[in-house]
């Protein structure tokens, strides 16, 4: 155990003295241009079409090709426009009543076949994003935006229903401005199969370059962008099969950027001498979420975890302090709730560790003991499959431990493991009974909705696990339409208090954020939402570059 603790104080140094280094690093702006490979563990991204970009590494692209019509700051101020910068929109005006906005295009912003951006292409990208057909997870968020309509051809007005103190963010924040002219003809329902959505054209301050199926995706600088040329010359998604792999391709110099060290490795890291470690903000979390309905039944409650008893015994069954630390040591953060600490109101009461009362309430449900030592209920054994993703290490490790808990209070658990992409279908489908779900949220915790409200568990929804509590969403619709942060915080104190009751899901760990960097990379600041909100600003020093840079270099100028 003792070298055990020295090996984590070792790890947290090095993080320490890496963080000061990038600092130092981003610093220096003397120069631009090169090629970064990010190298991701797993199968390749979804369609790269902004509503669709369901998983990371495609939320990744879509935000380089893609533009909104404002950017949100620094400091992640979701109430008013304050601190939101111009993109797409030059400048905006609020009418009186402060039910519409009117955004003025920037006439000089063009998509990447050189086509204007105009006010019709506002209306179409929030049609196109409401209608049902598409299947978005933006369904929840945007249920206060009426519509848009078009003044004349660069100025887009935007209806609400209500006036909210969020109402500028739902938009900017929630939708990438689409190009009508590409995607128009294309069906909504086939948008997510059709082959615009592999050769995608943005606004962005990279464009769209080549996708080779389970291989790499590959974006340039637009040397013509309105806002400017990206520094960067070129960006390359490289895809491999697990995460042992991705690490060694960073430390062989195969690769430039891998965004979710282990701590394990940062020996590894020092040892190899050319990748720094890179501590960052998150709003990532990661929980085992518990479906209430029957995965093969929709209008059905599950037959285990459609009881709320069962649920909160689950929760008290499982050491999750212990768990925390047997996977991360001193480096872990206890999940609170539907948000990490940033955003969770720490005040929630949280589902103490007992497994006697847990028992107790598997007992009152019915679910008794046998002579095997599990449980059973009218000749039916408590017991459920658990999905989880392969790429994730943290996850396969927190497989392991729930089943080892669970099984010591007679409850079975069958891990089922599976490549991203697998995962990401059956989440979306809900056909699981468990999941240990890893999920970003918005910086706003109007944001709730998206993944937890009833609206959104249909289709294209990200409320994967089915949870619908009538009072937690009348409760969060108030707390989101007030403008009395005293009442609203009280009320989203109520919200979050009555999910963490019902206990739709275990909350496990806060994400932890250390990526790698080759140390010839100079950085932005990463912001709390994504960390690849600023990758146009990154770069490589001319004395540093290597051959893929000068091809980069070459290809962007073609």
């Amino acid at each position: 155990m003792h070298r055990s603790r020295s090996r984590w104080a070792y790890a947290l140094a090095l993080v320490s003295l890496a963080a000061c280094s990038d600092r130092s690093a981003s610093t220096d702006r003397g120069d631009n241009g090169g090629t970064i490979i990010i190298v991701v563990p797993g199968a390749e991204p979804a369609p790269l079409l902004p509503p669709l970009a369901d998983d990371q590494f495609s939320r990744l692209l879509v935000d380089q090709l893609y533009d909104r019509l404002a950017e949100i700051g620094p400091d992640m101020n979701t109430v008013g426009d304050v601190g939101f910068k111009s993109r797409l929109a030059k400048s905006w005006a609020w009418a009186p009543d402060s039910m519409s906005i009117a955004f003025a295009i920037d006439p000089t912003a063009r998509w990447h076949d050189g086509q204007p951006v105009r006010a019709a292409d506002v209306k179409f990208s929030l049609d196109l994003d409401k209608d049902p057909k598409t299947a978005t997870q933006l369904t929840a968020t945007l249920a206060n935006i009426d519509s848009v309509a078009v003044r004349d051809s660069l100025t887009a007005v935007v209806f609400y229903h209500k006036r909210t103190p969020e109402q500028f963010y739902d938009f900017v924040y929630q939708v990438a401005i689409l190009p009508q002219h590409v995607l128009g003809s294309v069906p909504r329902e086939q948008l997510r199969t059709s082959d615009v959505t592999r050769r995608p054209i943005g606004s962005g301050r990279f464009r769209f370059v080549q996708w080779q199926p389970g291989q790499r995706i590959e974006i340039m600088a637009d040397t013509a962008n309105y806002r400017g040329r990206a520094k960067l010359d070129r960006i390359v998604m490289s895809f491999v099969t697990d995460p042992g792999a991705a690490i060694t391709q960073l430390l062989t110099g195969q690769a430039d950027y891998y965004e979710n060290l282990s701590p394990p490795v940062l020996p590894k890291v020092d040892s190899a001498g050319t990748v720094r470690v890179i501590p960052y903000p998150g709003v990532g979390l990661s929980y085992l979420g518990m479906n209430s309905r029957d995965r093969k039944n929709s209008r059905a409650p599950h037959p285990i975890f459609g009881d709320r008893r069962v649920r909160r015994a689950i929760t008290m069954a499982l050491d999750r302090r212990s768990m925390l630390r047997n996977v991360f040591d001193t480096l872990g953060v206890l999940g609170l709730g539907p948000f990490t600490r940033s955003l969770m109101d720490t005040t929630v009461t949280q589902i103490p560790f007992d497994r006697a009362a847990g028992a107790a309430l598997l007992d009152s449900a019915g679910w008794r003991v046998g002579a095997d030592g599990m449980r059973a209920k009218a000749g039916r054994p408590l017991s459920f499959g658990v999905i989880v993703p392969t790429s994730s290490a943290f996850r396969m490790r927190y497989a392991v431990l729930i089943q080892e808990a669970l099984k010591a209070v007679g409850i079975g658990v069958e891990i089922e493991s599976m490549d991203i992409s697998a995962w990401l279908a059956r989440s979306n489908a809900h056909d699981f009974d468990a999941s240990l779900i890893s999920t970003g949220t918005d910086p706003a915790r109007a944001s709730v909705k998206q993944n937890w409200s009833t609206s959104a568990i249909a289709a294209g929804g990200q409320n994967s696990v089915s949870y619908s509590n009538p009072a937690f969403d009348a409760t969060v619709d108030s707390a989101v339409a007030s403008f009395d942060k005293t009442r609203a915080d009280a009320l989203y104190h109520r919200a979050f208090q009555t999910i963490v009751d019902d206990a739709p899901a275990v909350w496990l760990y806060d994400n932890l954020n250390l990526a790698g960097a080759h140390k010839r990379i100079r950085t932005a600041p990463m912001r709390v939402d994504y960390w690849w909100a600023n990758l146009a600003d990154w770069w490589i020093p001319a004395n540093e570059r290597i051959e893929r840079d000068r091809i980069g270099l070459r290809a962007a100028q073609q």
